[in-house]
């Protein structure tokens, strides 16, 4: 019975042993009966032939004295054995008939041509007869003849024929396990490979040890599918950490504001405030409602912006125009707390979307604005080949150099209640690094403690328009 389930060298070695055990088979069966067969037919044919002759020399002799001596000479010449046997005498060309086909009691009975033929074996040597009745010449010939060597040769080559074949299906056998075990092995070790995978658990790079080019290029391939995955994988796994780090910011930023804004609303229902205590808490849950608006605000972008760099709309404009607008709008915050808003920058033109360029200048601007307590905050711009460079620089207090790596996750802050004093989401260095992605640019710091921090990213420049003359 056929196994519906068995190892690849089983089945090469099976299918193996199958193919070469039939073609022994078939050798063997044509040796053994085709073969020996046809060897048979032209001995007999070769025999029959020679009796013939000798026949045809006999029947020229009348008396049995000259019959004799014609048998005795040709017994002596040759090495046959011939008997004439006839209804009155019997003559042999040996002293002593080894074997008698024919004799005178038999040859009485026989009226039509007869041939009979034997073989026989004496010691190690192999004798042929033929016997051959004439019933026209009133006599019957026995002769007999030892296995000639081509015969005996073509015995030899068909032993050695089967024992070949029987060898060659041993061989077979055991250069197809050999062979399978060359394939399976390498096989097993990517087998086993996948199956850590399959399991989870992590698969080191698949070593074979094989000439094979096929399996190498296999091996290869694996190797590299399985680097791509476990990088898939290690981001899977990063990212499955940010978004667990993401939501328990977002539930912990949520929840102060809302706690709050409930606080004072509850406390807004005491009778026995006064109206300088309604105004006060009125204004602070207001603050928080704020602080929370531009938190949900800010989660918003930060999901359009993910991976979908189709929301940026590049235009030229001048930046010089940008930079002004948005040191205008942020001027009354910084003189408010006595800082120096420097913004003078000469005219370039450059690509890119202007609102979102807005936006990450603002961020900046009132980041800088935010952590500096006195000095200046200055913003310039200078060309470099075929961009324009965009610095932010301030003059407060500096960021630890543990921090720089980390300013642009989602909700750090390198002084957390500070932030939350001036209502900030911790969102806003990473709307910039996601805006500035969105256009192919990186985003920039350098810091020293205590004597301030720089930003900068570059755009891409535009060329001033030639002037067309009337």
């Amino acid at each position: 019975m056929v196994p519906k389930r068995a190892s690849t060298q089983t089945w090469m070695v099976l299918t193996f042993a199958l193919f070469v055990g039939l073609a022994v088979v078939a050798v063997a069966l044509y040796v053994t009966v085709v073969l020996r067969s046809e060897m048979q037919t032209a001995m007999r044919q070769t025999l029959r032939g020679q009796a013939e002759r000798i026949a045809i020399q006999i029947e020229r002799e009348d008396d049995p004295e000259s019959r004799a001596r014609v048998l005795r000479d040709i017994g002596r010449l040759t090495d046959l054995r011939l008997r004439v046997v006839t209804p009155d005498t019997t003559l042999n060309s040996q002293p002593v008939a080894d074997t008698t086909l024919i004799d005178a009691a038999a040859l009485s009975g026989m009226r039509s041509l007869t041939t009979r033929f034997a073989q026989r074996s004496t010691g190690e040597t192999t004798f042929f007869y033929v016997a051959l009745h004439r019933p026209g010449d009133g006599f019957a010939l026995q002769l007999g003849q030892p296995s000639p060597p081509l015969y005996d040769l073509v015995e030899r080559s068909q032993l050695v024929l089967i024992l070949g074949m029987v060898l060659a299906l041993v061989m077979a056998v055991i250069g197809s396990w050999i062979a399978a075990y060359q394939i399976t092995t390498p096989l097993k070790t990517i087998s086993e490979t996948a199956r850590r995978v399959a399991e989870g658990r992590r698969a080191g790079k698949i070593r074979i040890n094989s000439r094979a080019a096929e399996f190498q290029d296999l091996a290869d391939s694996l190797n590299r599918a399985s680097s791509a995955f476990r990088e898939k994988i290690d981001e899977l796994e990063r990212v499955t950490a940010l978004q667990k780090e993401f939501i328990g910011n977002v539930g912990h930023e949520v929840r102060n504001p809302i706690f709050a804004i409930s606080g004072y609303l509850e406390a807004l229902g005491t009778p026995r405030l006064t109206d300088d205590m309604r105004k006060r808490y009125a204004e602070k849950a207001l603050v928080n409602l704020e602080r929370l608006q531009n938190l949900f605000n800010d989660l918003i972008e930060i999901a359009r912006l993910e991976y979908r760099e189709d929301l940026i709309n590049r235009q030229v404009f001048d930046l010089k125009d940008l930079v002004h607008e948005v040191g205008e709008m942020l001027r009354p915050k910084a003189e408010k707390k006595g800082l120096d808003l420097q913004i003078d920058i000469p005219r370039f033109r450059v690509h890119a979307d202007r609102s979102r360029i807005r936006q990450v200048l603002v961020n900046l601007i009132d980041n800088a604005i935010a952590y500096t307590d006195a000095g200046t905050v200055r913003c310039r711009v200078q060309r470099r080949l075929d961009k324009v460079r965009v610095e932010v620089v301030d003059t407060g207090k500096g960021i630890d150099e543990e921090h720089l790596e980390r300013i642009f996750e989602r909700f750090y802050r390198v002084d957390p209640d500070r932030s939350r004093e001036s209502g900030g989401t911790g969102l806003g260095l990473s709307i910039v690094k996601q805006i500035l992605q969105a256009h192919g640019e990186q985003i920039h710091v350098e810091s020293t403690k205590g004597r301030g921090t720089r930003f900068w990213f570059e755009l891409p420049y535009q060329e001033e328009p030639e002037a067309v003359e009337a």
